[in-house]
């Protein structure tokens, strides 16, 4: 199935959704091989470490620092890796309300990392955004 590309379309039917768990991001020295058991959510290499997205419960099981607890936000709709404007349209909205934002794009859908006290607050904004372009 295509993803869609239309900015307007993505918008009014992004359908924002608080997924269960708790995530961390962490920053980790070796390669993926090491870590692959905690199943992570997300990785990336950096010059200065692995990165893990992991949830809270597996950082806190095997001791891995981390700084800030995130909700996941998952934008349901099927969004076109080059879809334009949608990362910048979200942010902006999450700005208006000073949330951060950590963004991963997967194939299917973005998914909205957000500090977990501003989760409910940021889902709002969102929503208030999707309803504007109805």
């Amino acid at each position: 199935m295509n993803g869609i590309i239309n900015l307007s379309t993505l918008l009014a039917t992004m359908k924002p959704a608080i997924m269960p768990g708790d995530w961390v991001f962490c920053t980790v020295k070796g390669t993926l091989v090491d870590y692959v058991h905690l199943n992570p959510l997300a990785t990336f290499v950096e010059a200065e470490g692995l990165t893990l997205l992991l949830s809270q419960t597996q950082a806190d099981h095997n001791n891995i620092a981390y700084s800030g607890t995130f909700k996941q936000i998952t934008l349901t709709v099927n969004s076109s890796l080059e879809a334009v404007g949608l990362t910048a349209a979200i942010a902006t909205q999450l700005t208006e309300h000073n949330i951060s934002a950590n963004v991963v794009a997967a194939y299917y859908h973005d998914h909205i990392f957000i500090p977990i006290d501003k989760a409910q607050l940021a889902l709002a904004a969102i929503n208030t955004l999707s309803a504007e372009h109805k």
